[in-house]
């Protein structure tokens, strides 16, 4: 069975072996040096101006956020599943919660979140995704954090990058905290989230919040290459082995390139096949597609030809099915799940199958490299 469900993603084989060597105390020298390599490696993939560790999903890190970061008012975008947790996470903690919200499918503009800040002084942070992966949708978080902080500096922006790092170069000049989870592009099982801070937000969270989540004693910790509590230690051997893989498959910015050009070729391909690109501004982290038959062709996918993808949730159960992006995948696996949409849509009577989606994802993959090449 082929997974491609935009988390979680396959752990490559040299990640379940290093995950598999026997277990080490988190707080002993051996771990100290694996997690001081770890911190190293992650400080080049988020480019931010400290990074921690936390044992927890990547809804622990968006907790760790809001309540670390946000004292007051909450601005949160809400176009999926994940915007909208934001919001709930606020009000759970007693802060106040302003909405902007969207259809699945359309992302937040810079002009409508500068208008929710002039109308809401009280407003001391924003919560946004990078990728919102209820729907596949990339907001353009760094043209609305870079208006922001020329409004008013003192904003924190969280970022919700759990489906984009690892997917894309990030800009996080205006970036506040950029969230990542391990099940995603890290590829790794769940159960470790990860957090880049600004200099800024390093010096919010110096004011403290909470107890486990609270960011201003794992930062003292961490530098330390220990944490507070009991570290995600298989899973942080883990997180090591799997940036020292992508240095060796030619690096982060490699991975980058590999998977705008996977992405565009799949979508091209499904698009060839007649099928519908769901959201306005797809995100590369995976290719989401809205059809009348979307439940009956992701069964098929899974029945019939042993890939697995994932379907929608709430009001889009059903009505739109997802393929995953992200991650060390090679072209000739992303071939195999295009011609099984097209052996499943000759199945459904759609259209006769002809190989139209291997072609097309070849020629717009292939060529992309060449045009690199070229330059």
């Amino acid at each position: 069975m082929l997974l491609f469900t935009p988390g979680p993603t396959p752990v490559p084989e040299s990640v379940r072996l290093a995950m598999a060597t026997p277990t080490l105390h988190h707080r002993t020298p051996e771990f100290e040096a694996i997690f001081k390599e770890t911190r190293e490696l992650l400080f080049n993939l988020f480019a931010t101006d400290e990074v921690i560790m936390l044992a927890s999903t990547g809804t622990g890190a968006m907790e760790a956020a809001v309540t670390n970061l946000c004292h007051d008012t909450l601005l949160s975008i809400n176009s999926g599943k994940f915007g909208e947790r934001f919001g709930k996470i606020a009000l759970a903690h007693g802060l106040k919660n302003i909405e902007i919200k969207h259809e699945w499918d359309t992302p937040a503009t810079v002009e409508e979140v500068v208008d929710a800040l002039k109308a809401n002084p009280s407003i001391d942070a924003i919560a946004i995704q990078i990728s919102e992966s209820a729907g596949g949708l990339r907001h353009p978080v760094e043209e609305i954090a870079a208006a922001v902080k020329a409004l008013n500096p003192n904003i924190m922006i969280i970022a919700d990058g759990i489906t984009a790092v690892g997917v894309e170069r990030i800009d996080v000049a205006n970036i506040d905290c950029l969230i990542a989870g391990s099940q995603k592009a890290l590829m790794l099982p769940p159960g470790l989230a990860i957090l880049g801070l600004s200099n800024a937000a390093i010096e919010k969270t110096g004011e403290g919040k909470g107890y486990y989540l609270n960011l201003a004693s794992e930062i003292k910790k961490q530098k330390q290459n220990t944490t507070a509590y009991t570290a995600a230690t298989t899973l942080i051997i883990g997180l090591r082995a799997v940036l020292q893989e992508i240095e060796a498959n030619g690096g982060i910015g490699k991975l980058f390139c590999d998977t705008a050009r996977r992405a565009k070729a799949t979508r091209f391909a499904l698009e060839a096949l007649g099928l519908h690109s769901y959201p306005k501004t797809p995100a590369r982290s995976m290719t989401t597609i809205d059809d009348e038959n979307a439940k009956e062709i992701r069964d098929l996918l899974k029945t019939e030809f042993g890939v697995n993808v994932a379907g929608g949730q709430d009001h889009l159960k059903g009505k739109i099915f997802r393929i995953n992006q992200m991650g060390l995948i090679e072209p000739y696996e992303m071939v195999a799940v295009v011609n099984a949409v097209e052996l499943a849509l000759a199945k459904l009577g759609r259209r006769d199958f002809d190989g139209t989606a291997s072609r097309v994802f070849n020629e717009e993959y292939f060529k992309s490299i060449l045009k690199k090449e070229e330059k």
